[in-house]
């Protein structure tokens, strides 16, 4: 298995499957190969595998680094695929279990929004930032959603603008101001960030489709 680990460790994924997949463990060390091969699938982008060996992973008696990744890849895993209720049961269980950090309440954050929850993600988010006052991706998230549920706009507002303290040229950050901007009716200025967030990242639909509504809006309140 010692070599398996390695060659994942050096991002040979696909060489470290095939030796992991050819080795014979002791039940006790089943657990541990289990986590190794789930972590190779993933990498892989092969998810229903992946998931058959970290659901053994998270039953196991395997040490809090390895339980914590397995469950936080699986949620990644079902939120990805649309399976946002069994994200949100193992995201849920990490909290239960006392593995609170910014990383756990903003997925959870993320998974609850999908799943049209507005109200518990905000909450979940601004648990994120009680341990992480300055995450940029939590206040972020936090604004994007208050905006498209035009929930607290000067709160989404002000949470963007920190956002971007830390990461002045962000484009989704950009992005996300510039629709904050827009819900509180400054089109002019909504537009300004948008056309920067276009920029930077100029394939990204999302950011053609708010700046395609905001010239809307601002063509319709000048006829």
């Amino acid at each position: 298995m010692r070599e398996g680990i390695r060659l994942y460790k050096l991002g040979k994924y696909r060489e470290a499957l095939e030796n992991l997949r050819s080795v014979k463990v002791a039940e006790r060390d089943y657990a541990e190969l289990s986590y190794f091969l789930g972590l190779c699938y993933t990498k892989l982008e092969q998810f229903e595998e992946a998931l058959l060996y970290l659901e053994q992973v998270v039953t196991s008696e395997l040490g809090f680094a390895q339980v914590y990744q397995a469950r936080m890849i699986l949620a990644y895993i079902y939120a990805l695929t649309e399976r946002h209720r069994l994200a949100e049961f193992e995201l849920q269980r990490l909290i239960e279990d006392g593995y609170d950090s910014v990383q756990v309440h903003a997925a959870l954050g993320y998974v609850l929004y999908r799943e049209k929850k507005h109200a518990a993600a905000i909450k979940q988010l601004e648990s994120g930032l009680a341990i992480d006052p300055a995450n940029p991706t939590v206040l972020n998230t936090l604004a994007f959603i208050m905006a498209e549920e035009n929930i607290r706009p000067g709160a989404a507002l002000s949470y963007v603008r920190r956002a971007l303290v830390a990461k002045p040229d962000h484009p989704a950050y950009l992005d996300t101001l510039g629709w904050v901007l827009f819900r509180m009716g400054d089109f002019k200025e909504a537009l300004e960030h948008l056309r920067r967030a276009r920029k930077a990242w100029p394939e990204n639909q999302e950011i053609r489709d708010h700046i395609r509504k905001v010239m809307e809006r601002n063509n319709e309140t000048q006829r």
